[in-house]
Parts: C-alpha cells; structure tokens; sequence
C-alpha cells in the first residue's frame, strides 16, 4: 500500500506519495532513455553523445541534419502517441468501470481506422487529409456508441458491449475496405492498419504536440470527478459531482486522445488497454492513475519501437506492441486464475 506525505508549502498544502513519485520519475527515465536510443539507432548509428551534443546545438552538420531532421520527430510522435494512449486507456476503463473498458476494444480505435481507410481507398489524399478523417472516423464511432448506449444516463457495461458490436462491425468493414482495393492502395492501407512509427516526420509531431497541450491539462482537471466516479454514481452524486455531464465530458477527451494519436501513428494495439493497469501494478495504488498510466503508455511505445529498430527484420511498431499485449493479457488471465482458486 502507498504511503502518503504532505508538502507544506506557507498556507498551502500538497499530498504526495513517495512510491508514486518514484515511479513516475523510472517511468520518465525508462521513456527519454528509449527515444535517445530510438534516435541513434538506424542505418548510420549515432553515439548517445553525438545526439545529445546534436540536441544541444554542438554538433556537426550532417549529425544535426540525422538527428533533428530525420530521427527526432519519429521519437517524440512515438512518446506524445503512447502517452495519449496510456491516458485515453486510464479514462475509459474508469469510465467504464471494466479493466477492458479501452479504447481498441470498444471500437474508437477502429473508427478511427475506418476513417483513414475510407480517405486512403476512396478519397485520396496525403498525411493531412487521412489525420483528418482518421479524427472523424474516432469521432462519429464514439458518438454513435454513445447515443445507442444512452438510456436515460450511459453506464460502463452498456457503453462496453455496445462499443464491444461496434469495433465487430467497423472490423468486418475494414477488412471489405481492403479486399476490394487495388493492390498498391491494399498494401498502404495494410501497413496503416498495423501502426507504424516510420516515416514520421515534424508535421506528424507538430499536429500531435499541440493537441496534447490542450488534452492532458483537460484531463487531468477532471481527474478527481473520474476517481470520485469510480465510488459509484450514487455516491459521486452526494459528494457534488455531476455524474452524466462528467462521465459525457471525459468520454469526449478520451476520444480526442486516442483519435489524435491515431492519427500520427495508426491503431497501435494494446497500448491503451495494458498501460493503465500496469501503472496501478507500478504504484501500488487502486483507482485511477492517470499521469503515472501516460508515462507508462509512452515507454511502452517508445521501448517497443526500439526493439523494432534493433530486430534483424523490418516490423512495424504495432506488431511488436501485439506480441507484448498477448503475452501480457495471457499474465493476466492466469494470474487471476490462480487467485481464483487460492
């Protein structure tokens, strides 16, 4: 169990946990140590020095050109992508009140799919274009889940199963999406589906930079309505808290994180549904863990895409995080199937 302190600080007081601050502080580590390493790793190798010294504005022309140019910007999409989906994922599962109340399992992820698709096979267009209805596909999804789930309030099980037949059927759409394309588009659409940090660039960063500066102080503000939620709406409604307006606000910033990262990075698997129950693992704390599951979600994304740098055969960053989700859940499962029994 977590042990409280309390900062004073003249007439103001500030509680902190030590075990939840340590935590925070490897998780930031573990990440910025895996994006360095992520920037100096490729067809011409970059010592840990030369990128710092390249960061810092002290280093040669050709070393600054590979690493702010051509490297960078595929760590930081990499750290701000995980991060959303580490906060999307801790949002919807106390929402929800289901530890598979995530975001690419009730069908947001794939509606955001389903959005790219149709601008990629139907439309046409470039990185702008297919972000854009990658956003509306998230967007339409979760409205659409909402409103069938709504009866007179939305409450976790519901929002679950019906977003559970959604992903179902936004999946059987995809996969006619891809099989009636031409074989060039096929591939592109493919490669999209599985979720790939390469080739990304300062306009992937950019976009998703600024969106996670207004999302993440807008999540964070709600985050003692979410844990005061998790007490039952009943008991949320006699401590002041407007259950249906919150729980409808939240679920707009959730969407908003998981369409916007997305969007730059593609359906990333898993991220969202193991971050925030690792971060609670990590803290030792019960209920929501909001900062702490971000960081978990971008060192997952970033550590994975590391290890697909390092891999003697090309992957993707998403089959890598899908290996690492299976194993995960196949952990999880029988770990409660043990203390099932005990």
């Amino acid at each position: 169990m977590s042990v409280s302190r309390v900062l004073r600080l003249g007439t103001m007081s500030l509680r902190w946990e030590p075990r939840v601050v340590a935590v925070c502080a490897v998780l930031v580590a573990v990440a910025l140590g895996a994006a360095v390493s992520v920037v100096g790793s490729g067809d011409f190798p970059v010592s840990v020095g030369e990128v710092l010294g390249a960061l810092t504005g002290q280093g040669d022309r050709a070393t600054e050109f590979i690493v702010l140019t051509l490297r960078l910007p595929r760590a930081l999409t990499g750290l701000l992508a995980g991060a959303a989906l580490g906060l999307s994922g801790a949002i919807f599962q106390s929402v929800t009140r289901n530890p598979l109340g995530s975001p690419d399992i009730i069908g947001f992820t794939t509606g955001s799919a389903t959005g790219a698709l149709l601008q990629i096979l139907i439309v046409g267009g470039g990185t702008a274009a297919i972000a854009a209805s990658s956003v509306g596909g998230a967007v339409l999804t979760a409205l659409a889940v909402y409103l069938v789930a709504y009866r007179g309030g939305v409450h976790g099980y519901r929002l679950v199963l019906v977003g559970v037949a959604a992903a179902a059927m936004l999946e059987a759409f995809n996969s006619y999406l891809v099989t009636r394309a031409e074989l060039r588009e096929a591939y592109e659409a493919a490669f999209w589906l599985t979720g790939s940090l390469n080739g990304r660039g300062w306009d992937h960063a950019w976009p998703l930079a600024l969106a996670m500066a207004v999302l993440v102080p807008v999540a964070l503000a709600f985050g003692g309505r979410l844990r005061m939620g998790e007490l039952g709406d009943d008991a949320a409604q006699a401590l002041g808290v407007p259950v249906q307006r919150t729980r409808a606000a939240l679920v707009v910033v959730g969407v908003a994180l998981v369409a916007v990262a997305t969007a730059a990075v593609g359906p990333v698997p898993f991220v969202a549904l193991a971050a925030p129950q690792l971060a609670r693992g990590l803290t030792g704390r019960p209920g929501t863990q909001l900062v702490p599951a971000a960081l978990t979600g971008a060192a997952l994304l970033v550590v994975s895409d590391l290890v697909t740098l390092r891999l003697p055969v090309a992957l993707p960053v998403g089959v890598v995080t899908g290996v690492l989700g299976g194993v995960y859940l196949v952990w999880l499962l029988s770990t409660e199937g043990r203390r099932g029994r005990a």
